[in-house]
């Protein structure tokens, strides 16, 4: 007989009652800050429930925060969240408008969220994080570098009064030094590890078996291969003569790496050689062939005439220079030729007879799927493709069809080469189609990797092994989740497939080795305790009170994801997102700031931005500033002397000055100090550039007038035809302005109301100041 847990928040009858997800809750309600490691479907949801309902009942008119990595997955939480508690849920996300955002959180005892969206709304002070007493980081291996998860914890250990967090993940990587960061990101204190092998699991979970299936490289391939490699070899003997290399055995790491310390010669010489631009060539002819290899020996001819196409429209030295090498020109059309009499990997060929076999066949056709539409049918076969590009997925998925297989393509949101990416509401609908039987197949790129609602898929095929612990475990707890589950994981002989499938196999048992380290949790643990006690002493909520008394400082909204405005929010600074015309951060009527990394300085150059940012920044502003951030800036794509040529146009012929900073900390202290000098302690009103000022006299006259109410571009013009002046305009009364097509009574008065009416900012401000 089936027991549940019982609960004052938990619905009856809703949870069964298993003694690991209990014991798991307990410890983060014991231990403090926890992350949870366990395999996909053993339920980790569950826990963080069970640690909500009880965060919820002893902390009252508390929320609980459940942060995802995607939409989707944000949404499906919610879902769960509502069917198992009694309190209020919703989501929130970047598809909702800022109103009803604020209005969920006000009214939600939990949210579920994309953290890029409530990162936004704090910045904004739409809300903060004081009465969470729980924040939960799903997929919480993302709590790396820049992303959104690190700030979140940071402010969330500051502005919490009672504060626990929960990670969730089935694999939060094999390095060391990874897992430290993650933890220390995430102010992480305990790890508790759960294995299908624990006796207290076991029952609970499905096995699931992984086939190997190993394929040999077809003769046509092997021909292409071999003059790919010929051309690899010319170039690694180049640099090898030229001392950028050892030896000829290397790999992608070790060709990155030269590339990297070549720049860096670069960037040191005042007049750099020209064999250091010929080897920074050579390199990145080489990085294109090895992703040529790669393609050949694990994906197909046509994977590898798409990307040619690509490379052909490339203007680089690098690019062209592969085009007119014999040898890979001969790899090329072999290629081209092989993809028209219909050669292709043997991978494309076995893929579609496990999935005949699987699908049962009928005189060499995939035999009528009479049970589609059974949703609840638990017999019915669901099987999920992944592969790695999506131009691999576009081929699998016209082999499928021609032999009567019915599929359907899963991927990204992001648009390449011409073909759009799939919006949220088309994914949801292929999982929905799926999940009731209308395909027999889901093909997917990684995006299906994490997340995806799918609760029954008998068996997960891999096009490729991957190289990641992460990403394979990921792919595999696609299966498994309601009966026993198969992987069958695709490997051409001799080639990357091999590697990459030991390399993800021992990382994987070095990932276990690493979160059961005694020493390793102790680091930790120690780690966490001190950056709490250091955040704390800064928490938010001990500072003043009084937001005039900070200086204020506007950010443009295209900055919304930058560490600088994170930085900034730390220190004491008002930051406020606006949209702006101009510049990336506002300090005064006359100060703009454009902040620029090294990267994209040398991008502006390359595609001639800069120069118009310039000439932008110096009409609109009494003293523009450009901070150049990173000491990388002579990367070695464009010659020093055209940077520092550059740089000199800028300060000289558009007075603009030039500060660089070591990195975005750097920059939010920089921006922050000629704040304080701008403001000087006072609080000011700050004109934000929304437009451009206009260039020519008549603009300038329509932008006088339409800045008056309710006057758009069209009145505007209407209104000048009519009184021919701005003057005539504006001393027009009622009835004048009324003769004007398009301008009724309610308009004319809210003008005359304007014009005539006392300035009054001065006592408004003296008003505001006795208030505060």
């Amino acid at each position: 007989m089936t027991s549940y847990i019982s609960h004052p928040l938990i619905k009856k009858n809703s949870i069964e009652s298993r003694l690991y997800q209990q014991v798991l809750a307990g410890d983060v309600l014991k231990k403090g800050n926890t992350m949870v490691v366990a395999p996909t479907a053993l339920g980790k949801t569950i826990v963080a429930i069970l640690v909500a309902a009880d965060r919820l009942q002893k902390v009252k008119n508390s929320k609980v925060l459940i942060l995802a990595p995607s939409k989707p997955l944000a949404i499906q939480h919610e879902d769960s969240f509502k069917e198992f508690l009694t309190l209020p849920c919703s989501s929130i996300t970047g598809a909702i408008k800022t109103d009803e955002r604020v209005k969920r959180w006000e009214e939600s005892r939990i949210i579920s969220a994309t953290p890029q969206t409530v990162e936004s709304d704090l910045l904004n002070g739409r809300y903060d994080l004081s009465d969470v007493s729980l924040i939960v980081f799903d997929e919480c291996h993302h709590g790396v570098g820049a992303y959104s998860y690190v700030y979140l914890a940071s402010r969330y250990v500051q502005e919490s009064n009672f504060n626990l967090i929960l990670g969730l993940t089935a694999s939060p990587g094999s390095d060391k030094a990874k897992i430290k960061e993650v933890c220390e990101n995430l102010y992480i204190q305990n790890i508790v590890v759960k294995t299908e092998q624990d006796s207290d699991v076991r029952p609970y979970f499905n096995p699931v078996e992984i086939d190997w299936v190993r394929v040999k490289m077809s003769s046509e391939l092997e021909k292409i291969k071999k003059y790919v490699d010929k051309a690899l070899k010319v170039r690694l003997k180049a640099l090898k003569n030229m001392g950028v290399i050892r030896t000829v055995s290397v790999g992608k790491v070790d060709i990155l790496k030269a590339r990297g310390r070549i720049q860096g010669e670069i960037a040191r010489s005042v007049n750099p050689d020209k064999e250091l631009f010929q080897a920074i060539s050579i390199l990145s002819a080489v990085i294109n062939i090895q992703h040529s290899q790669e393609l050949i020996e694990t994906q197909g001819v046509q994977t590898f005439n798409k990307y040619i196409s690509r490379l052909r429209k490339k203007k680089t030295k690098a690019a062209k220079s592969l085009m007119w090498d014999d040898n890979f020109g001969r790899a090329v059309k072999m290629a081209r030729d092989a993809e028209r009499h219909g050669w292709e990997h043997p991978k494309l060929r076995e893929v579609t007879n496990i999935l005949k076999k699987e699908l049962g066949t009928d005189d060499g056709q995939t035999k009528l799927q009479s049970t589609r539409f059974k949703e609840k049918d638990e017999k019915s076969s669901k099987i999920i493709v992944f592969t790695q590009y999506r131009d691999t997925l576009e081929m699998i998925h016209q082999k499928l069809e021609k032999e009567g297989i019915k599929s359907a393509k899963f991927f990204g949101q992001a648009s390449k080469d011409g073909e759009k990416g799939l919006t949220q509401k088309q994914q949801k609908a292929i999982i929905k189609s799926f999940r009731m039987g209308e395909y027999d197949v889901l093909i997917s790129t990684s995006v299906a990797e994490e997340g995806i609602d799918i609760p029954a898929v008998d068996l997960v095929i891999l096009y490729e092994p991957v190289p990641s612990e992460v990403r394979m475990i990921q792919r595999r707890g696609r299966t498994g989740r309601k009966r026993t589950g198969r992987v069958k994981v695709l490997i051409t002989n001799g080639t990357r497939d091999e590697a990459y499938y030991w390399s993800s196999v021992r990382k994987e048992e070095h990932m276990k080795y690493q979160l059961i380290d005694s020493k390793v949790l102790e680091e930790l643990n120690a780690s966490a305790v001190e950056r709490m006690e250091d955040q704390k002493k800064i928490k938010v909520l001990d500072r003043p009170k009084v937001e005039s008394d900070k200086p204020v400082v506007y950010a443009d909204s295209r900055e919304g994801n930058s560490k600088v405005i994170r930085h900034l929010s730390q220190m004491e600074i008002d930051v406020k997102v606006r949209s702006m015309a101009v510049g990336d951060y506002q300090v005064s009527d006359d100060v703009v700031i454009e902040r620029k990394t090294a990267k994209d300085f040398v991008d502006s150059i390359i595609d001639k931005r800069l120069f118009k940012q310039a000439r932008e920044l110096s009409e609109e502003f009494k003293h523009p500033i450009i901070i150049l951030e990173g000491d990388d800036i002579y990367n070695g794509m464009i010659h020093p002397n055209a940077v520092r040529g550059t740089i000199a146009a800028i300060a000289i012929d558009f007075g603009i000055s030039i500060i660089p900073t070591r990195n975005s900390q750097d920059t939010a202290a920089m921006i922050k100090r000629m704040a304080v000098r701008e403001q000087n302690g006072e609080k000011v009103h700050i004109q934000i550039r929304t437009d451009k000022k206009p260039v020519s006299l008549w603009e300038q006259q329509l932008f006088i007038i339409e800045s008056l109410p309710n006057i758009g571009p069209v009145n505007a013009k209407n209104l000048l035809q009519h009184f021919g002046t701005v003057e005539k305009v504006i001393t027009a009364s009622e009835s004048e302005l009324q003769e004007v097509e398009g301008i009724g009574e309610k308009t004319a008065k809210n003008i005359r109301k304007v014009v005539e009416s006392k300035y009054l900012y001065f006592e408004n401000e003296i008003k505001e100041k006795k208030l505060l």
